[in-house]
């Protein structure tokens, strides 16, 4: 098992995979869009470490790779999934990043789920049927900042205060039929604007969906 690669950076493939070069041995490791995107801005020949996941099939084995260890925690509690593989956790990985991710499983967010590349709604149903016990974040706050921070039960949880009118104006959203994940970080922006009434929060998160 390979856990883990330190080398300098050879190349970004037109795929957006990396190729490391380790004590003279190139490895060509599959990575998230965000970090592909990291580490083009790094550039060519820094040293950076990717914690890594080997698939091994009767035709190819392959190396998947994530900036932190809680990134690939995540990615192997996907794969555990029925119908999900490694490239469809990378593809939800790349498509949503691991904090929305997180809170799209655990808020019950099939749409937003869907929305990556391979993912149905069937199997986002089931992502969540299988994943939203095991998974949490710590607040809102924590997804809109995407702190990286490692998820795990903080005070704050997943839910607004009852009643809060904020809750509100996300409850509203959602029954129109927007994203809840889109929902909540667009009442966010709207109270960040000064609006406290829910009526006042509706339509100042309308303007940021549109």
């Amino acid at each position: 098992m390979i856990s883990r690669l330190t080398g300098n950076i050879c190349e970004i493939t037109p795929e957006g995979n990396v190729v490391l070069d380790v004590n003279g041995i190139g490895f060509e490791v599959l990575v998230p869009a965000s970090t592909a995107q990291a580490l083009s801005s790094s550039g060519r020949g820094e040293m950076t470490t990717l914690y890594t996941h080997l698939s091994v099939r009767e035709d190819a084995m392959v190396l998947y790779g994530f900036m932190s260890r809680e990134e690939l925690s995540l990615f192997r509690q996907l794969i555990t999934v029925s119908g999900i593989g490694p490239k469809g956790a990378l593809s939800l990985l790349s498509s949503l990043g691991a904090d929305d991710l997180r809170f799209a499983v655990v808020s019950g967010d099939v749409k937003t789920l869907s929305r990556a590349p391979g993912i149905g709604k069937r199997t986002a149903e089931r992502l969540v049927i299988d994943l939203r016990g095991k998974l949490e974040v710590r607040s809102y706050e924590d997804l809109e900042n995407h702190s990286g921070a490692e998820a795990g039960g903080a005070a704050g949880g997943t839910q607004l205060p009852a009643g809060d009118a904020q809750n509100d104006a996300v409850e509203a959203l959602t029954a129109l039929g927007y994203p809840r994940l889109d929902s909540v970080k667009a009442v966010r922006k709207a109270a960040a604007d000064g609006a406290e009434e829910t009526e006042d929060l509706l339509k100042g998160a309308l303007r940021y969906m549109a």
